[in-house]
């Protein structure tokens, strides 16, 4: 029977989330029109928007895991999901009350960013204990490919709740979606037990266990270092495509809203393509090909000016690798790492992985800025398939299979086996 027939508990999970998604992909496209439309934005300015949302991470992403660790993480993320709500609600209160400034938007994407930082680590660190160790790649791959889905709908209803409504005005319905969410995390019965951690450690013992634990680790060293190149490059181009679509390739923002929603799409081909690729071929083999074989198409999203399906392309082969990918590493990091560390581990991977993001936005924008949005887009796509090298230099491109759980042994490929017999 299907997990989200079975089991409320994660249903509640999976629709407070999906829900949320919807709302935070309306805003992705509404924050930067508002900055370019409302503001008068610069290319850096957009960037940098984007930097600050993400730049907790850097800030407070060591300590909130070694916090959570220590605490229940629903009332964390229901706290989180309260935080946002209020947030986003005062953006277009403050246009109405003509006080928005790129100044307020920063503010607005800084905190936002905080408590996104809180309900991720408490979120990532929760499901693996809501639901059995035998659904979470079931899990995983129907909420990677729901979310997905509701990052298309997103994309297109914010072009066009922004072009109907205006684009401060779409952001009440980023604030209606975490009501929604807040509704469902309220109506989960599992209680957590206490955690089983040494409070007087002290969080920066902690810390160091968590970075400890990743860095001494060859696979999630691996893995986190990876996803580190790879959101450099992957913010770098997310940045400064929507402002190339407008000014560049000449389209409305209704028009770039649904393109960009039609290339998101491969999401959720790959939520269950990742699921599907390693049952048939192993889990090592189906992150090589998500995540170095498919992104090669971002080399298409130049060439948007010359006709727009080149970039409908080009992004959903990269949607579809990136979240087939995430499926994954998912799965992998849940079986593999100890429960009472995943707040750490998490916190720990995601300060790294997360942690080039903003330094991507800021790579991005300054090079649109400095180069043109053209020049600026063929050098950070070109290392959307670069990044993947991280990988082919690992233990991971000689393996079929990711290891169950540490310490287990994981079978080499054919071509191992041979070269160990004529050894």
């Amino acid at each position: 029977m299907s997990l989200l027939r079975r089991h409320r508990d994660f249903r509640l999970l999976w629709i407070g989330e999906t829900i949320s998604r919807f709302g935070s992909a309306t805003s992705s496209v509404a924050l930067p029109l508002i900055a370019i439309s409302m503001l008068r934005a610069t290319t850096f300015q957009v960037g940098l928007l984007t930097a600050a949302a993400w730049a907790p991470w850097l800030l407070i992403g060591l300590p909130a895991g070694a916090w959570v660790d220590r605490v229940r993480r629903r009332p964390v993320m229901l706290a989180s999901s309260i935080a946002s709500l209020g947030l986003f609600a005062a953006v277009p209160i403050a246009a109405l009350a003509d006080l928005l400034t790129i100044r307020f938007l920063l503010a607005v994407a800084i905190v936002a960013g905080a408590s996104t930082v809180l309900f991720q680590t408490a979120y990532t660190a929760y499901l693996p204990r809501l639901i059995d160790p035998a659904d979470h790649a079931e899990g995983n791959a129907k909420l990677h490919g729901s979310a997905s889905a509701a990052q298309i709908a997103g994309l297109g209803c914010g072009g066009l709740v922004v072009q109907l409504a205006g684009p401060a005005n779409a952001l009440f319905i980023d604030a209606a979606t975490f009501l929604v969410a807040l509704a469902c995390l309220s109506a989960i019965r599992y209680r957590e037990q206490d955690t089983a951690v040494d409070h007087e450690a002290g969080l920066w013992a902690g810390i160091k266990l968590g970075i400890g634990h990743v860095a001494k680790d060859v696979w999630l060293r691996t893995l986190t270092l990876f996803g580190a190149v790879s959101n450099l490059a992957l913010m770098g181009y997310q940045v400064i495509v929507v402002v190339f679509l407008v000014r560049d390739a000449g389209l409305s923002a209704g028009t770039v809203g649904a393109l960009v929603a039609a290339a998101t799409s491969g999401g959720v081909a790959g939520a269950f393509a990742g699921r599907r690729l390693a049952a048939r071929f192993g889990t090592a083999r189906a992150l090589l090909l998500c995540e170095l074989g498919l992104p090669t198409l971002a080399l298409l999203i130049p060439l948007s000016t010359v006709s727009p399906w080149l970039y409908l392309a080009g992004g959903f082969g990269v949607s579809l690798g990136v979240v087939g990918g995430n499926v994954v590493k998912a799965t992998f990091q849940q079986s593999y790492c100890p429960p009472e560390l995943l707040g750490r581990l998490a916190a720990t991977t995601s300060f790294v992985n997360y942690g080039t993001i903003p330094l991507g936005a800021l790579f991005g924008g300054t090079l649109g800025q400095t180069l043109g949005l053209g020049p600026a887009l063929w050098i950070t796509t070109a290392g959307v398939p670069l990044a993947g090298l991280v990988l082919i230099a690992s233990p991971i491109r000689r393996r079929r299979d990711l290891p169950a759980h540490q310490g287990s042994v994981v079978p080499a490929t054919a071509a191992d086996s041979s070269r160990a017999r004529t050894a």
